[in-house]
């Protein structure tokens, strides 16, 4: 059952990490120094997603729910809902390099927003 509970809480921690990644540069636009954690997590997100690697959280989380007797997505919230989020169905290479473009466009435009700020602030 523990093993169970610490992979829910590993998929948790990777839909906050892909929230991060997607959206982190909003709090940039708020709290410009969290740059330093989001700017190479994002080049992470990326890169995993333009070269096709493994996240290490999923085979965490995979270890985790096989040391928990082989149990594989059952009907909880986790699984239900999250899951199929972070692991859609006919998930493709192409896709996934979609993905990661639109990490970078939409992270172009938060940091478009904070670099403009800032010179515009410095010219002030």
């Amino acid at each position: 059952m523990i093993y169970r509970i610490l992979a829910d809480i590993i998929v948790l921690i990777h839909l906050v990490f892909i929230l991060f990644v997607m959206l982190g540069g909003l709090l940039v636009l708020k709290y410009p120094r969290v740059a330093w954690v989001h700017l190479p997590l994002m080049i992470w997100g990326a890169v995993v997603e333009f070269f096709n690697i493994i996240c290490p959280l999923t085979p965490l989380e995979n270890y985790l729910r096989e040391l928990g007797g082989g149990e594989r997505y059952h009907s909880d919230f986790v699984e239900k809902y999250i899951i199929p989020v972070i692991y859609p169905e006919g998930l493709t290479i192409r896709i996934q390099f979609i993905l990661g473009c639109l990490v970078v466009f939409i992270n172009l435009i938060f940091y478009s927003i904070v670099i403009y700020r800032y010179f515009k602030k410095r010219r002030i």
